[in-house]
C-alpha cells in the first residue's frame, strides 16, 4: 500500500554562516560574564577558608595551652597539635589523639606557618597567599589570625 503526499519539496535546514556568526559572539560574551564573576568569587573564597582554617588552629592551641599550661614553640611548631612533641614537662597532660586531627594545607597548598611568640600577639598563624611569598596585596597577600 503506497501513501502518496503529493509533490512534497525536500528543504533543507540549516544555519548561514551569519547565523553562526552571531551564535558564536553570543556565547563568547556569555562566556565573559561568568569569567569574570567568578573568578574573583574563587579567590574570596579561597581567603575566608584560610581564614576558617586559621581560626580551627587557634582553637586548638587554646586547648593545648588549656591542658598543657604553655604554647607550642615555634621549634615544635603546629605539628605539635597532632604529635606530642618532645621534651614537654608534663606528657601526661598531653592529649591522647592530640589536639587536632590532621593540619590543614592552606588553600594553596602551602603549610601554614606559626611563631610563637608572634610579632601581632602571644603567637600567629598565618598563610603567605596565593604566591607563597610573606607580603603581597589581593589574593597574594598574607591572612593571618591578627586580621
Amino acid at each position: 500500500m503506497r501513501i502518496w503526499f503529493g509533490n512534497l519539496k525536500k528543504r533543507q535546514h540549516g544555519l548561514t554562516l551569519v547565523e553562526m556568526m552571531v551564535v558564536l559572539v553570543i556565547i563568547g560574551l556569555l562566556t565573559t560574564i561568568v569569567v569574570i564573576n567568578v573568578l574573583p568569587a574563587a579567590d574570596q573564597a579561597d581567603a575566608e577558608k584560610a581564614r576558617f582554617d586559621i581560626a580551627q588552629i587557634e582553637n586548638a592551641l587554646t586547648q593545648y595551652n588549656l591542658q598543657l599550661k604553655s604554647f607550642p614553640t615555634t621549634a615544635q611548631g603546629l605539628q605539635a597539635l597532632v604529635d606530642m612533641p618532645d621534651g614537654l614537662t608534663r606528657p601526661e597532660s598531653y592529649r591522647p589523639g592530640g589536639f587536632i586531627k590532621k593540619l590543614p594545607s592552606d588553600p594553596w597548598g602551602n603549610p601554614y606557618q606559626y611563631q610563637r611568640p608572634g610579632q601581632f600577639g602571644e603567637f600567629d598563624i598565618y598563610s603567605f597567599g596565593a604566591d607563597g611569598r610573606e607580603g603581597g596585596e589581593g589574593k597574594n597577600a598574607d591572612i593571618g589570625n591578627w586580621q
